[in-house]
């Protein structure tokens, strides 16, 4: 799909085609995962070489980052902002002093933002170096929005890890979830959660960075062309950039932290199994050595003729298995 936006703010054409004719004074045009058709008419129309996704799924920067003849090709990795299928997808921008190329293969809710501001001239989108600020800074908005999600996400999810012994589900109380199998389960639940979390922030990063690079990069190139306030906004865009990036490092630092918090309950919850297991082992051992002292085969065993010497045996098995639990428990162990 092609959208192309004029630089008076309106909408010139949505979803062109075939071979239908692109205006001259289209300022910014709107690639979505473009067909060979629709990429070859706007290279007829602009003269500018619109790359493939394998080309911008490059990941040396010098292929991220280039100065053409005509202007400066420019990719990064960018979030699908999808919660449900969070990947990275790649977006480019092929910028030149008479028009702005996006060529992305998703859906983005920046580029939308950023179409209804076109069309609603709310914000500057005289030139195109003005018009790739308005979607540099839209995604930077995005990604803050997705930030502040994923921290109010880490906090409930804090929550549930260090309130783990007051219900393993959500208002549960506590002792709810005392059967093993049950506290396995939630504490397996918890461990996907962390991880999973953990990778959704990684591919935040690789946005930040990428958006960071790009704003360095196209500022230094594009000096010469800059105008009037121009400049000012992509220090600011550095700044909230750099900013992000340190909020991303203390999500990941919480997200560390709650994965060793989730490893040691899971480390308490097998140190219990064993402790378990080496009470009753514990316990049956004196039994066992009543019984088999009382099991030898000899000829002269006083308790043999004894009337009493039955019972007695199976009392000194009883109280030696009981001694233990008494033991055990006046030390805490259970």
């Amino acid at each position: 799909m092609m959208s192309l936006h004029g630089a008076n703010g309106a909408v010139e054409h949505d979803g062109v085609e075939g071979g239908a004719s692109l205006p001259d004074h289209a300022l910014w045009i709107d690639l979505n995962d473009p067909t060979a058709e629709e990429a070859a008419q706007v290279e007829r129309k602009t003269g500018i070489r619109i790359p493939s996704r394998a080309a911008l799924s490059e990941v040396e920067s010098s292929s991220r980052l280039r100065r053409n003849r005509d202007g400066l090709s420019l990719s990064t990795p960018m979030v699908t902002f999808d919660r449900s299928d969070f990947t990275l997808k790649p977006l480019g921008f092929l910028l030149t002093p008479d028009h702005l190329v996006t060529v992305r293969f998703h859906d983005m809710r920046a580029i939308e933002a950023v179409r209804k501001r076109v069309e609603e001239r709310d914000g500057d989108g005289s030139t195109s170096t003005r018009m790739f600020l308005l979607v540099v800074e839209e995604l930077v908005d995005n990604l803050a929005d997705l930030l502040e999600e994923m921290s109010g996400d880490l906090d409930s999810l804090s929550t549930r890890i260090f309130d783990f012994d007051a219900g393993a589900r959500p208002g549960a109380r506590k002792g709810d979830n005392t059967a093993p199998k049950r506290r396995d389960l939630a504490l397996r639940r918890l461990l996907r959660s962390v991880g999973r979390h953990g990778k959704s922030l990684a591919k935040v990063r690789a946005s930040l960075l990428g958006l960071g690079r790009i704003t360095a990069f196209t500022k230094s190139e594009c000096g010469q062309i800059l105008t009037e306030g121009d400049e000012p906004r992509f220090d600011t865009l550095a700044q909230d950039i750099a900013s992000l990036d340190e909020f991303e490092t203390r999500l990941s630092e919480t997200v560390q932290f709650l994965l060793d918090a989730t490893l040691g309950l899971i480390n308490i919850e097998q140190n219990n199994a064993f402790r378990v297991l080496t009470v009753v082992s514990v316990v049956g051992v004196p039994p066992t050595l009543v019984a088999s002292i009382y099991g030898m085969n000899f000829k002269h065993m006083p308790e043999l003729d004894w009337v009493y010497g039955y019972p007695y045996g199976l009392a000194l098995i009883v109280i030696s298995a009981i001694a233990p639990l008494l033991y055990f428990r006046k030390r805490g162990w259970l």
